[in-house]
């Protein structure tokens, strides 16, 4: 099994680009097994005792150590034989670049460590599942997904992604930690903005404002009460009777997430739950279970399994009401007679998404959408999630679209909306108040770069590297040499 394989599914899953049949990059194994010290080896032997005994030699294969971490010479190989693979070329990427960018994850990842930035195994495995859950959702079974990755069992497959997970998660967590904290000011922003030479300044390119309406259906009390009352069977049969929570949950929860797993998550406040979710876990004793309770996602039953300070250990039973055939309808036909009511000009498309809309986050703003990007109003045509572009690219002026059933991408119950296009924007040069937002995004990622240099700088210099020299050669970004 090359383990680099499972990094780059993990990347495309992230993003959602994982096909499942592509041939898929080599990638970076966690190679957290062995301190420096004990990767470079005393050259002393029976034969060889003109050598001192503290002399040190480099094993074969050992292409860099940084702080407790190794890479291998076959791990630089089989990341760039696969970069290659998927298209890249030569001036793209070569071996002194990729093992720059291997080194710094590991730089981040040691650095973690010893800052106590720390990711608990059950974080990690929790992650791992979910990737496992989508491997088999895109190939069909875990039969398939063994085979495609060439692992005989389903723990050499956890193992893998357990030692990938780890050292994502450290090095993410650690660049979090140094630029999390980063802003700029509107000087700022003015002032890199007219550092710009006039003749460089960015385009952008032609954008679009959308608004949107949205009915979600209704679901009628005797289906939610359902769901209640057999939620309130499994807590009794647990609390009353001693039945396993764990195995309840894998027998009822519809939470993809953590179904398998017996409903388990580990989590901190500021883990991206829903608020409802939260305020019910963190308001539960160790060993106690909620009540059912609601979300956006359905109901559901919260098990504490243990709580470490500020982080839980928790098992859930996630169950969503059957949404009738009716309510759709329904729900369908309120959203076209709203669409007839603004074509006859009885309210604009912004009163009625204030006073029809079902969904909270962009009703009070006349239904504007939001781009997840920069949470500005536009979105760039070029950058467009595939799936809203394919929705309004045929909407003309103050046209709007026909109600369209979609399924709620955080797993709840499917909703209908309608679509209007409300501006366009042509493509033009960066203009200073015309292009605000975007100006400032562009700052804050010049800073937080200039913040993750100067940290690379100082922790390069204090950290224990040893390099290959068949790469002293390289021309590195980072001052790796030491020079």
């Amino acid at each position: 099994m090359k383990t680099t394989d499972l990094v780059l599914a993990i990347a495309l899953l992230a993003s959602g680009t994982f096909t499942g049949s592509a041939q898929v990059l080599d990638s970076i194994p966690d190679t957290q097994v062995e301190p420096p010290e004990e990767i470079i080896q005393q050259a002393y032997t029976e034969g060889n005792r003109q050598a001192p005994p503290k002399q040190r030699v480099k094993l074969d294969g050992i292409a860099a150590v940084v702080g407790d971490y190794v890479i291998l010479d076959s791990d630089v190989e089989k990341t760039l034989i696969d970069l290659r693979n998927q298209g890249a070329t030569e001036e793209d990427v070569d071996q002194c670049s990729l093992l720059g960018k291997l080194m710094e994850d590991r730089l981040y990842a040691h650095q973690a460590v010893q800052d106590s930035i720390l990711v608990s195994d059950d974080e990690v495995n929790s992650t791992s599942d979910q990737y496992i859950q989508e491997f088999v959702q895109r190939l069909g079974s875990m039969e398939k997904v063994l085979e495609f990755y060439n692992q005989e069992t389903v723990e050499d497959l956890r193992e893998e992604l357990f030692k990938i997970n780890k050292l994502q998660m450290l090095s993410q967590r650690m660049q979090q930690d140094i630029v999390g904290e980063i802003e700029v000011t509107p000087e700022e922003v003015r002032q890199f903005f007219n550092k710009i030479p006039e003749d460089e300044r960015p385009v952008f390119g032609a954008e679009l404002e959308i608004a949107q309406i949205v009915k979600k259906p209704e679901i009628p009390e005797e289906e939610k009460q359902k769901v209640v009352d057999l939620l309130n069977e499994i807590r009794e049969d647990v609390v009353d009777n001693g039945a396993s929570f764990r195995v309840k949950a894998i027998l009822y929860s519809q939470d993809p997430g953590s179904k398998s797993k017996g409903g388990f998550y580990s989590m901190t406040r500021q883990t991206p739950f829903v608020k409802e979710f939260k305020d019910v876990a963190f308001s539960l004793r160790e060993g106690e279970i909620s009540e059912p309770f609601e979300s956006p996602f359905g109901y559901h039953i919260i098990f504490i399994e243990k709580i470490r300070g500020q982080e839980l250990d928790l098992r859930h039973i996630l169950i969503q009401p059957e949404v009738p055939q009716k309510a759709l309808d329904d729900a369908r036909k309120d959203l076209d007679s709203i669409r007839t009511h603004i074509m006859e000009g009885k309210y604009t498309f912004g009163e009625a998404a204030l006073n029809f809309s079902d969904e909270k986050e962009t009703k009070f703003d006349g239904g504007v959408l939001r781009n997840p990007a920069d949470f500005g109003s536009r979105f760039e045509l070029t950058k467009m999630d595939p799936k809203l572009y394919n929705q309004v690219r045929n909407l003309k002026d103050n046209e709007i679209s026909t109600p369209a059933l979609e399924p709620d991408p955080r797993g709840g119950p499917p909703s209908y909306k309608i679509l209007m296009v409300t501006n366009r924007f042509d493509e033009h040069e960066a203009d200073f108040a015309r292009d605000y937002m975007k100006i400032q995004e562009l700052a804050l990622r010049d800073k937080q770069f200039r913040a993750i240099r100067e940290w690379m700088s100082e922790r390069i210099d204090e950290t224990y590297i040893s390099l290959d020299s068949d790469y002293k050669g390289c021309e590195f970004t980072n001052n790796w040499l030491k020079d």
